[in-house]
């Protein structure tokens, strides 16, 4: 019996790791726009990861559902949310992204450059949001949501931006949407 008791121990010690979420959290004072707030949860098994920054009025959400391979970032001033495709060559990996976040908060001149994607927001909206998974689902449901795709030329019209954590900068652009 001590013995089930113990094996059972010792693999909740070693799974533990492996099945656990990650939060990240980091207050950004470096801002353009002042103080803001950053805190990135992983979900391991659900392969998804939750981006929020607050900033008051300039405020947004992001997931990215590895699962769908779909992105959505919720932007609390435009009171809309934009989804994409994610680019798996760009993004970071589910499971490799803990590492890389806090080995930015030691020394943000360590590792890799941020990484930049450019996304052009288009006129459609999307009323189905089924198809791209339940969180994606819950970020967006009842706001306006409009698709958008990868874009690697110049931008002439307003783009806003979110940066991640030194990781990744993310540039949603599309006319008065945007702006």
């Amino acid at each position: 019996m001590k013995l089930i008791a113990l094996s059972v121990a010792l693999l909740g010690v070693l799974l533990a790791p492996t099945l656990a979420d990650n939060n990240i959290s980091e207050d950004n004072q470096g801002n353009v726009e002042g103080h803001s707030h950053q805190s990135v949860s992983i979900d391991n098994q659900k392969q998804v990861v939750n981006v929020d920054n607050n900033n008051g009025w300039h405020s947004w959400n992001n997931i990215w559902d590895y699962g769908t391979g779909y992105m959505a970032t919720r932007i609390l001033s435009k009171k809309s949310c934009i989804l994409t495709k994610m680019n798996r060559n760009v993004m970071p990996d589910v499971t490799t992204l803990p590492e890389a976040i806090k080995e930015k908060q030691k020394d943000r001149t360590k590792g890799p450059a941020p990484k930049n994607l450019t996304y052009m927001v288009t006129p459609k909206k999307i009323t189905n949001l089924a198809p791209y998974g339940k969180n994606i689902e819950a970020l967006c449901r009842g706001i306006p949501t409009y698709a958008a795709y990868e874009f690697a030329g110049e931008n002439s019209g307003a783009c806003f931006k979110a940066n991640i954590l030194w990781i990744l900068h993310i540039s949603l652009c599309g006319g008065e949407r945007m702006s």
